[in-house]
């Protein structure tokens, strides 16, 4: 049954959906008894099983409806009346949804990207770093990242974000910065966010409008200075500001 938890994980992280059916309680006869795991996906895939048969032809229905809702459900099933066996026994299923991870996409492995991502990855967030500073990748290896070992301008010229994908701009210089978050605010994006002052900002903005680059719609769309504001002083808490303000996104 670990294999299942396994499949779950690889499938949030595919950014697929699927939903997790659980037997909770069995009466009489059952071909599974409470325990027994099966995973459905959105394509109608199946890992594991709860009894096979008609049990799990119509759990699979119920699956993709809890999947296309995105709310868990509880099923009641008796095996005589509701999938034409003759076991007589009854079944309570739970189906759980399961949301792929949002891809988390930071530009800067420094000491705020670094502890945002630290934090980050037990929130729902697949976090893949951009950088050119081989010394703080390594750092970062072997902890579940995506590693872009790259010019931040140039990465960010390439990249294919989509409209769940959320961008953390914070590089080591403000000129980076900056045309990054140009470069990203004509993209796709479910958040984009840049770190700095409220005089970097401002500067930024003027700059943005000045020279055409972007319009004052999608300066309104990017979060700058990034983050909850409070009292935050030292990288992790700015890292936690941030992380506080995705977590709003991803809930809201």
């Amino acid at each position: 049954m670990d294999d299942i938890f396994a499949k779950v994980e690889e499938i949030k992280r595919s950014g697929k959906n699927a939903a997790l059916c659980i037997v909770i309680e069995t009466t009489g006869s059952t071909p599974r008894k409470a325990g027994s795991k099966m995973l459905v996906t959105e394509s109608g895939e199946t890992f594991g099983t709860i009894g096979g048969g008609s049990v799990e032809y119509k759990m699979v229905a119920e699956a993709m409806a809890v999947i296309r809702k995105n709310e868990p459900k509880k099923s009641s099933l008796s095996l005589e009346a509701d999938a034409g066996m003759h076991c007589g026994g009854t079944m309570e299923i739970y189906i759980e949804p399961i949301n792929p991870l949002i891809p988390l996409v930071i530009f800067g492995a420094g000491h705020v990207g670094s502890a945002l991502a630290h934090y980050a990855k037990d929130f729902g967030f697949k976090i893949t770093f951009i950088d050119f500073r081989t010394e703080l990748l390594q750092k970062l290896q072997g902890q579940g990242y995506d590693i872009i070992e790259q010019n931040f301008v140039e990465a960010a010229i390439e990249a294919d974000f989509n409209e769940k994908t959320c961008i953390v701009v914070t590089t080591p210089k403000h000129e980076f910065d900056e045309k990054v978050t140009a470069i990203c605010a004509k993209k796709k994006f479910r958040y984009l966010g840049m770190i700095g002052s409220k005089r970097k900002v401002a500067t930024a903005k003027q700059n943005y409008l000045s020279t055409g680059q972007l319009t004052e719609s999608e300066i309104e769309k990017i979060d700058m200075p990034i983050g909850i504001k409070f009292n935050a002083q030292t990288p992790e808490e700015i890292a936690i500001s941030i992380l506080a303000k995705l977590i709003d996104i991803k809930n809201g």
